[in-house]
């Protein structure tokens, strides 16, 4: 049983989506081949690493959508964690692209896809991140970000609506 079943479930759903000038990096917990580091400057260096995504999608050379898949650790600190060291990056920079800086678009969309399978049937974590979605997107417009979109599926292998999430994707491009 691979540990990361989710994540691989929605890599491989993404790879289909053919849309075009846009290019979709997945990373190796999602079935792809490289890190995907984003970083406060367009400089690459340790002190401006911030954190590695999930998955990315560019478009037309621009960061557009940014996602970030948790299968594990689904407790406010993190999710928030995740979405806030993204909101303060400015490019992402990897040797594939030859350390060129690809810097965020003016309206970038943050995707978080949180597993449910190890919730009991009477958590009310869903709710809780009906609320953290809530409280992001009302913060969104007084925030000094790129990132104008935030949204928060959840599931787990069985019932998650990949569908749903292709069709939302493909609304922000």
């Amino acid at each position: 049983m691979n540990k990361h079943e989710l994540h691989l479930k929605i890599g491989e759903h993404l790879k289909s989506i053919d849309i075009e000038n846009t290019k979709i990096i997945i990373d190796p917990a999602c079935g792809g081949n490289q890190n995907i580091p984003l970083f406060l400057s367009d400089t690459k260096s340790n002190q401006t690493e911030i954190c590695n995504v999930d998955l990315m999608i560019i478009k037309n050379n621009k960061i557009k959508i940014i996602i970030e898949i948790e299968e594990a650790n689904v407790k406010p600190t993190q999710i928030l964690g995740k979405f806030m060291t993204s909101a303060l990056a400015e490019s992402h920079i990897h040797k594939k692209n030859k350390d060129n800086p690809i810097s965020m678009d003016e309206n970038v969309c943050f995707i978080q896809i949180l597993d449910t399978k190890k919730l009991n049937k009477k958590s009310n974590k869903t709710k809780q991140w009906d609320n953290i979605e809530d409280k992001i997107k009302k913060l969104l417009p007084s925030l000094q970000t790129n990132i104008k979109t935030y949204q928060l599926f959840y599931g787990n292998l069985e019932d998650i609506n990949l569908n749903k999430i292709s069709e939302f994707i493909k609304s922000q491009l």
